[in-house]
């Protein structure tokens, strides 16, 4: 048995035990453990921004991608003193505020990040709104083409919109909100796009929750979005092969059909250094006037 290699480091002051930094996380890419705890580093500032104030979950693959993997919400022990929980339903989540939590979850093999709707200790109007496009497909050529079109209903109605790779198969499209709506509001608003959307592109878009009856077409899932729910974070890392990070993007980056392997760990450093942070970009959409709009009238958005 290969003895276990062990290293401390000083963040912010907190005292941080690395354990085994050679380990292959993702074999292909040649990212050990230490090259992904500097990659997270460099994520930080974007990751933490979008973990921070939500009941995180995470999950961990202990022997990399290709081993086996568990959700982890409760927080590991032995917990160190610097790292904070917050408690929901009984489970004392990790909250995710600060680097060495987030490099203490890395060395816990924590690859994945996923983030809660609703916040902690806050009242229940979220401050964006998701529209998550699952593809029925592994493989779905046509993703960019659904979330360019949802993209351009959403501008008919006067609403701006962020889409972001999921890092996996699918593609999020994100509405900062004034804290206004409730959940519950934000769900009739989404049944609205995707009746929409299902009936104007049928060869296209469903709202069928159940995978098995979808065929190939994408679902647009507005029900995700709620109190309780999880997606996976801005930034996150995905345990897929390639190393992909959810990645937010520009409406004309999507118009050329990007795909969700061009961001991954090895190179979003580079670009956040260059675009930033898209999400804080779009101000807050007060969405009242356009719930208020689609009550009243038939769901002609796009005559708008």
């Amino acid at each position: 048995m290969t003895p276990s290699v062990k290293g401390t480091l000083m963040i912010e002051g907190c005292e941080l035990e690395i354990s085994n930094p050679d380990k292959l996380l993702w074999p292909e890419q040649g990212i050990t453990k230490l090259i992904y705890l500097q990659q997270l580093g460099e994520l930080s500032p974007y990751l933490i921004k979008h973990c921070n104030g939500r009941y995180l979950t995470t999950i961990r693959y202990p022997n990399g991608i290709h081993g086996k993997s568990f959700y982890q919400k409760n927080c590991p022990q032995p917990q160190p003193s610097f790292v904070h929980l917050a408690e929901q339903n009984g489970i004392q989540y990790v909250h995710l505020d600060s680097l060495p939590t987030l490099l203490w979850l890395g060395n816990l093999a924590a690859l994945e990040f996923h983030a809660s709707f609703d916040r902690i200790g806050e009242p229940l109007t979220p401050t964006e709104w998701v529209l998550d496009l699952d593809p029925s497909l592994e493989e779905e050529p046509r993703i960019m083409e659904a979330a360019s079109l949802v993209g351009q209903l959403l501008d008919s109605l006067g609403i701006a919109s962020v889409p972001k790779t999921s890092g996996a198969t699918g593609v999020q499209i994100t509405v900062p909100l004034v804290p206004d709506l409730s959940f519950d509001e934000l769900r009739q608003l989404g049944q609205f796009i995707g009746d929409y959307l299902s009936s104007s592109r049928s060869d296209l878009f469903t709202i069928e929750r159940l995978k098995k009856n979808r065929g190939t077409l994408i679902y647009v899932d507005y029900l995700q979005h709620y109190q309780g729910k999880t997606l996976s974070a801005p930034y996150t890392p995905r345990a897929r092969p390639g190393a992909p990070v959810s990645t937010p993007l520009t409406w004309d980056e999507v118009a050329r059909g990007p795909q969700a392997r061009d961001y991954h760990l090895l190179n979003i450093g580079e670009r956040l250094a260059q675009v930033g942070d898209l999400l804080t970009q779009t101000p807050p959409q007060q969405l009242r006037p356009i719930l208020s709009f689609i009550k009243g009238k038939s769901p002609s958005p796009a005559g708008r």
